[in-house]
């Protein structure tokens, strides 16, 4: 059964960081590109970053600079490295891959919040 396991998910203050983690049971992501996205309430899913099979990597322009998206495929995980956390970027992150192959896991949590 492939799954996609995303954890690193918390409540942090402004300013802060967390690291998440997507990893991949089941199949190989190693010759996908992969995406984090991310869910607000009341708002439609969004692409925060993408990385390539290659290791290119884009970001959203509200994250560019804060954001860093990397891979290892030989854990079969992507993680989103997230610094200078803004109250905005609260909201539940995903990860799957572009294009998407797999069902949506279960995503983790960010709260950013004094």
């Amino acid at each position: 059964q492939v799954q996609l396991v995303e954890s690193g998910g918390g409540l942090v203050q402004p300013g802060g960081s967390l690291r998440l983690s997507c990893v991949l049971s089941g199949s190989t992501l190693r010759n996908s590109a992969m995406v984090w996205y991310r869910q607000a309430p009341g708002k439609q899913r969004e692409l925060v970053a993408r990385i390539g099979a290659g290791g290119a990597t884009n970001y959203a322009d509200s994250v560019k600079g804060r954001f860093t998206i990397s891979r290892v495929n030989a854990k079969n995980t992507v993680y989103l490295q997230m610094n200078s956390l803004k109250p905005e970027d609260t909201a539940v992150y995903y990860c799957n891959s572009d294009p998407r192959l797999w069902s949506w896991g279960q995503g983790t949590q960010v709260t950013v919040s004094s």
